[in-house]
């Protein structure tokens, strides 16, 4: 008889200096202790997992997929740190508090410039693993045209002032679709990677995000990779146009015995034009260590 996984999923809240956080907990029976703990991009949440976590329920571990500050239903505050450094910050205090230890930390694209942070700097003896999907690396924090359209012009402090709710949703609309392969796919779900950002203070917090991407906050830490000393897997879509290959390359270059998964047919989505593919090659990694 086929082994039968519980796959039972909740929404959580927690609090980490003084913001409200919000977190998707599979298998929460399991315990923190060995917990894999996912890290979403910009502009999406924790939702972006949704169709991973049952695939990692044989793994018999509790299964964490966080909205980052900012983002999905966690606290929305403007102003505030929500660079990578400042949703590393807070996340370390929320992981203490919820007990996570020894955790596989995986982290896609902006979520991967936060996971090399917690897993270099500021969560680094509680984890135990780093998987890194189409992360941002070294200088190159985000792609000129990706998910909005000129991206170092919406950096400029008041680049919110020159532009409408109206025009930042039909901007995302037109944009957004470049970041996967299966577009028509795509147009069903694009309103969840919308939908936050449709009101004046979304639109605030949104531009925030983009201001805070900058290069020389990740570059030390992407180096920094190569002495790590822990199990890295780098999953990559192979015509990812956001976060080309080349980077995918040169971290495995650089960092020892490092494993370098290449998805075919998939673009910097790699969770949303492969999920089934991205879940195999977490599982076989996870079963290895």
């Amino acid at each position: 008889m086929p082994t039968r996984f519980n796959t039972s999923r909740e929404r959580r809240t927690g609090r980490a200096i003084h913001y409200k956080y919000s977190y998707i907990v599979q298998n929460a029976e399991r315990g923190p202790e060995g917990a894999i703990v996912l890290l979403h991009d910009l502009p999406a949440g924790a939702f972006a997992w949704e169709e991973i976590m049952p695939l990692l329920a044989g793994l018999g571990r509790a299964v964490y997929a966080f909205d980052m500050l900012g983002y999905g239903q966690s606290e929305h505050p403007w102003p505030a740190d929500t660079s990578v450094w400042g949703q590393a910050d807070g996340l370390a205090l929320l992981f203490k508090d919820l007990k996570l230890n020894n955790i596989i930390l995986v982290g896609h694209g902006v979520g991967g410039g936060v996971a090399q942070i917690l897993a270099t700097r500021l969560y680094r003896e509680q984890t135990s693993a780093l998987v890194l999907l189409d992360t941002i690396s070294y200088l190159h924090s985000f792609d000129e045209n990706w998910p909005m359209s000129e991206m170092s012009k919406r950096q400029d402090f008041d680049a919110p002032k020159e532009a409408s709710v109206e025009d930042v949703v039909r901007d995302l609309r037109e944009t957004l679709g470049k970041g996967v392969v299966n577009v028509k796919g795509f147009a069903n779900v694009i309103d969840n990677y919308i939908a936050p950002w449709n009101s004046e203070v979304g639109k605030e917090v949104l531009y925030q995000h983009i201001r805070l991407l900058i290069p020389y906050y990740t570059n030390a830490v992407s180096t920094d990779l190569a002495v790590l000393n822990k199990p890295v897997l780098l999953i990559w879509g192979e015509k990812d146009q956001q976060m080309p290959l080349t980077y995918a390359e040169r971290l495995h270059r650089e960092i020892p015995h490092s494993r370098l998964a290449i998805i075919h047919n998939a673009g910097h989505l790699v969770n949303f034009d492969a999920p089934e593919a991205v879940a195999k090659e977490l599982v076989n990694f996870v079963n290895g260590l």
